[in-house]
């Protein structure tokens, strides 16, 4: 199983950036797609997370209304649209999977995901 997160960069504060995670070998009908971030010398936080099967979508308080969280089940990917691009925003995003379905109590755990991508970097600066 692999994960491919892209489409980081650097954006300048207020703007937009969107990022893409690509699996492979991961085949599931129902399970939780989600995406972390790690700002530099921070813990690893939760930024969105989307259910496979319904599209129900979660978000950080800290994105909310700002992020969209999006998939394409038939290309098995998973999408962040990150708008109005704050400073804070700056981290390395990782996108994460798990096969199964998590329960709405622990879809902000790190632990309840299976599977992690390499990261890809977002770095908001004037």
């Amino acid at each position: 199983v692999q994960l491919q997160a892209s489409g980081g960069g650097m954006v300048q504060p207020g703007g937009s950036l969107g990022l893409s995670c690509a699996t492979s070998g991961l085949a599931f009908s129902s399970g939780t797609m989600a995406w972390f971030r790690q700002a530099p010398g921070q813990e690893r936080e939760f930024v969105s997370a989307i259910m496979w099967a319904s599209g129900h979508t979660y978000y950080a308080d800290s994105v909310k209304g700002r992020f969209t969280i999006s998939r394409d089940k038939v290309k098995n990917m998973v999408f962040l649209q990150m708008d109005s691009l704050i400073p804070e925003d700056t981290a390395v995003y990782y996108c994460a999977a798990s096969s199964r379905k998590v329960i709405l109590s622990a879809v902000r755990a790190g632990g309840s995901y299976a599977y992690w991508g390499q990261g890809t970097l977002v770095t908001v600066s004037s």
